[in-house]
């Protein structure tokens, strides 16, 4: 028996994804799901809200959300080329995500190179989007996926800050030369910049120097040999040194600082930005936090490529069900794949359900990930709907 239109009349429903990862992004995953709610409660209100965690996707996420307008400008990519980036803003707020000129992607393997590779274009897309805010205004930095190992020093040299060998000089590029720090200058620091207000959203917890730091567990992936990790670490512990004398702030073993190449340390340093898990900034920045807390939901969905323990590390499916199960909104998760452990791990989600209908590779199931949510989100609804039809006992 299909519902009626009766059975679903005045359901609201909210759709809160994260992105599928090497198969859709957020918005798309929200449209495929609302899609499946949709054929089966037509007279359904439902609201789509994408979400990430900070890292990448996260600009595209709030500007699918409503209300921030994208401004495109080109920058420089890690090594100095010419890019087309682009930062978002609405009111007296703004979202940069450092993917987006800084990012891994945007490098072949064969020029991965964390010694010299620099955040510079990220502090563009920062500078760009602070002329257009007032005094005050809010910024999101959203970090992850970086191909630099450079505390950041790329990014605040577009602001105007500038680091000095001993001879007074400035430093070049790149995180090895950090090693030569001996100074920062801080007076070219326009006020607009310094008054900021800004957040950044790190997923991650590693401190910025050590066998845990920054160039020790993220360097690898960017390209840099035992030798090299080495000799980068020594550079972001002179780096700490420097501001601990200098500035009074005490980096080395900060949780979080170590994020991005330690950019989220030298931003927390020189500008003041506060490290706050990303999951949870997105959620306020794209009003989700606001609607779960104030309006009425029958039911929330969510999901991600892969449900397991580690979601309930800041993610977006944790941060959803959190946000949900506190209002006692039933909250269901769909995933690629599902660890049971995870369940026990989120206890604001009510139900988890893996996407699979059959045993498939995992080139098929990217190609069907679409396909797969709208199913697994129609049956589930009508299920949901059928409860609601059940006559009452006796």
């Amino acid at each position: 028996m299909q519902p009626g239109p009766e059975d679903t009349r005045g359901l609201r429903v909210l759709v809160a994804p994260d992105s599928f990862k090497g198969s859709l992004d957020a918005s798309a995953a929200a449209a495929a799901i609302a899609a499946g709610v949709g054929a089966a409660a037509p007279d359904a209100e439902i609201c789509c809200l994408p979400m990430a965690d900070g890292g990448e996707g996260t600009l595209d996420a709030l500007t699918a959300a409503g209300g921030f307008g994208r401004r495109t400008m080109t920058v420089t990519d890690p090594l100095g080329r010419p890019l087309t980036g682009h930062y978002a803003v609405r009111a007296n707020s703004a979202v940069v995500e450092l993917a987006v000129a800084s990012g891994l992607t945007l490098l072949h393997d064969a020029e991965l190179d964390p010694r010299r590779a620099s955040t510079r274009g990220t502090g563009e897309l920062l500078r760009a989007a602070a002329a257009e805010l007032p005094l005050g205004g809010q910024v999101l930095l959203c970090l992850g996926g970086s191909a630099a190992n450079d505390a950041g020093t790329g990014l605040l040299r577009a602001l105007g800050v500038r680091f000095l060998d001993a001879h007074g000089d400035p430093l070049p590029e790149g995180g090895a030369a950090l090693a030569r720090l001996e100074s920062i200058d801080l007076s070219g620091l326009p006020d607009r910049v310094r008054g900021l207000n800004i957040e950044v959203a790190c997923d991650v917890t590693h401190p910025l120097v050590g066998p845990q730091g920054a160039s020790v567990v993220f360097g690898p992936q960017k390209g840099a040999a035992p030798p090299v990790v080495a000799e980068l670490d020594r550079a972001l512990t002179r780096f700490a040194d420097v501001v601990q004398r200098q500035l009074g702030v005490a980096l080395h073993h900060l949780p979080g600082a170590g994020a991005a190449g330690g950019t989220a340390g030298g931003l927390h340093a020189v500008l003041g930005a506060r490290l706050r898990p990303g999951a949870a900034l997105v959620a306020a920045a794209s009003g989700l936090t606001r609607r779960l807390q104030q309006e009425r939901w029958d039911l929330v969905w969510t999901g991600e490529g892969r449900l397991d323990p580690q979601s309930a590390g800041g993610k977006v499916v944790s941060e959803v069900a959190a946000l949900a199960g506190a209002r006692g909104f039933p909250v269901v998760a769909l995933a690629g794949q599902v660890d049971s452990a995870a369940l026990d791990a989120l206890p604001g989600l009510t139900a988890a359900f893996a996407l699979a209908d059959r045993p498939l590779s995992l080139t098929e199931s990217r190609a069907r990930t679409a396909e797969l949510l709208t199913r697994q989100a129609e049956q589930l609804t009508r299920l949901y709907a059928a409860a609601l039809r059940r006559p009452p006992a006796g």
